[in-house]
């Protein structure tokens, strides 16, 4: 431990970010991959930071490997690490959810002073993040729980965030997470270089004027580019021709610093459309509840791709190549995502042998649990999230291995084969399947959840807002999350977006062929719960009158529940169905 802390403070000396005290805009505790990757990530966009571990050596390898020759420094304490953050301190951790967490805010609390942040980057409960705000709040700190989705890769070029907390902390920490031009303009551009500050201004007007197709995806969204890379291999005028040019006192400095503004423009987040993906969402533990839908969307994404995937697979006897070619084209289309993507990337890929690796995995789904937080959020607010709800119970029969391969021996179903025209059937599972007519209610239904909690816990949400913060760098990114933040643009106040009128187009469209794909899936006994759920919701929502009616006439015939009646509505009666049970309604129960 001592050798190992002695070579970090002999780094700290040599590396470029000059003096130890004081001198990191933020500390980042935890040494994982996605920690490292954020790391480099604010290093890239000319931020100093502090990197921490438990485990001191690990500090020291990250330092002498992926950030050497940065500006990263390290700590060799907790303490050490404080010392190294100018005020008002910021200290972000990328931990285990749960009482690390919590372990280590304990530790922090006396050595930070009043009004220093403390970001939880990880995968908390919402419910820790109201607690958390609130127990920081009262020891004069600013908690922040941001969700950070994007992965490894989204963490090194541009993830989703999604902060939520004390809102006093938002202007402390919003140039590191969406933008920040003036300061590093002048101090960067202007002193590095002596360039008078007018003409500074009048590089980023060109800039400016220049960014709409300055911007190119090299490969779609599985690429570093798809997180918002520059692509300096197709500039327009007037950039290509300062990159061309040498007419300019033949000074190359000159396209550097053009496109060093434009890689400071794009912030730590991802970028869609010019737009940062990530905004203040809200107060407490808005910013992790926000995350959690997130990922409840996207184990329902997961699972329609899945069942797709097994309709062509099992039902029709379609081969990997032909799936991929499938996905691929769809993919072209209004399905245009990151999951389609590489979905069809992981159907075409071979191992060493020569097989198809997909196939040779097995089919057990694993689970961190935020899909599983969603559904039961959904419980508690009397949200029928549905499909995310089957999404995560059809991982949670995937587990159930041994007990499959035994019933496979021994219950019976359909046998028949698909005997249809296939090229037919796979275009009606494009507009039934992964992220078009199902995808329209998993998301509608998601909303509806985000609009429960903001009721229940006062939190204002912005709902197009949201959406647009998932168009970039995180796994569920897609185009049609620009129709979602078009349909509350133009709507804030919209229910459900089933009712937008671009959604309710959509999915009229789609009628008969999500029917019919659900129809042929039963008759040949292929599982698709995430679809059914999906048009049982739709049916559901689309009727004016549902059996509940006789739900409360059983409730009240067996525990005097009482019920409303339609000419009465708000008045709760009760009646003696037996002539036995008497005239008191209960009051002690709600089964």
């Amino acid at each position: 431990m001592g050798a190992a802390a002695g070579k970090i403070k002999e780094a700290c000396r040599e590396g470029k970010a000059g003096p130890e005290a004081e001198t990191a805009d933020l500390a980042l505790i935890g040494l994982a991959v996605m920690g490292q990757n954020l790391i480099m990530n604010m290093n890239d966009n000319k931020f100093v930071v502090c990197a921490f571990n438990r485990t001191v050596e690990k500090v020291e390898r990250f330092l002498e490997n992926e950030a050497k020759d940065s500006n990263v420094i390290g700590a060799t304490s907790l303490k050490d690490m404080v010392t190294k953050l100018k005020k008002p301190r910021k200290v972000m951790m990328l931990v285990k959810a749960g009482s690390a967490v919590d372990d280590f805010i304990e530790e922090l609390i006396p050595l930070l002073d009043s009004g220093d942040v403390i970001i939880d980057g990880g995968n908390s409960d919402y419910h820790d993040s109201i607690r958390r705000s609130k127990y920081l709040e009262e020891k004069g700190l600013l908690f922040v729980g941001t969700g950070v989705s994007g992965g490894e890769e989204g963490a090194r070029y541009g993830p989703s965030l999604m902060p939520g907390g004390n809102p006093k902390a938002w202007p402390l920490i919003k140039d590191i997470f969406q933008v920040k031009i003036r300061w590093w303009m002048r101090r960067t551009i202007s002193k590095k270089k002596n360039v008078p500050f007018p003409f500074c201004l009048l590089l980023l007007l060109i800039l400016l004027h220049s960014l709409n197709c300055g911007v190119r995806k090299k490969g779609g969204g599985a690429t570093a580019a798809a997180y918002g890379a520059f692509d300096r291999e197709a500039l327009p005028p007037p950039l290509e021709t300062l990159r061309t040019e040498k007419s300019l006192s033949g000074k190359w400095w000159v396209f550097e610093l053009i496109t060093g503004i434009f890689v400071w423009l794009q912030g730590i987040a991802a970028k869609a459309d010019g737009e940062p993906c990530c905004d203040w969402v809200g107060e407490d533990g808005a910013g992790h509840f926000v995350k959690m839908v997130h990922n409840g969307i996207e184990y329902g994404d997961m699972q329609l791709i899945c069942e797709a995937y097994h309709l062509m697979r099992d039902g029709m006897g379609m081969n990997n190549d032909e799936m991929s070619e499938v996905l691929t084209d769809w993919n072209k289309s209004e399905l245009d995502s990151f999951l389609i993507e590489i979905t069809a990337n992981i159907l075409n890929y071979k191992d060493a042998s020569g097989e198809y690796l997909v196939e040779k995995i097995r089919d057990t789904a694993g689970q961190k649990g935020t899909g599983k937080w969603t559904a039961i959020s959904s419980l508690e607010l009397g949200t029928p999230v549905t499909l995310i709800g089957e999404s995560v119970f059809a991982r949670c029969l995937s587990s159930l291995k041994d007990d499959r391969q035994l019933a496979s021996k021994i219950l019976e179903g359909p046998t028949q084969e698909f005997t249809g025209n296939r090229d037919e059937f796979v275009e009606h599972i494009r507009k039934a399947s992964a992220l078009y007519a199902s995808k329209i209610v998993s998301y509608a239904q998601g909303f509806m959840l985000l609009r429960e909690a903001a009721k229940e816990y006062n939190w204002n949400l912005n709902y197009g807002g949201i959406a647009l913060m998932w168009r970039g760098g995180c796994i569920i990114r897609s185009v049609f999350l620009g129709n979602i933040k078009t349909a509350f643009d133009k709507d804030p106040t919209l229910t459900n977006l089933l009712l937008d009128d671009f959604f309710k187009t959509a999915i009229h469209s789609c009628q008969e062929s999500w029917r019919e794909v659900v129809a042929s899936a039963v008759k040949l006994g292929v599982p698709v719960p995430a679809f059914s759920a999906a048009l049982s919701f739709y049916d559901g929502f689309r009727r004016e009158k549902l059996p509940a009616n006789l739900i409360q006439a059983q409730r009240d015939y067996f525990g005097a529940h009482t019920y409303e009646l339609l000419s009465e509505p708000g008045k709760f009666v009760h009646t003696n169905w037996t002539g036995k049970g008497g005239e008191i309604s209960s009051t002690a129960y709600n089964a």
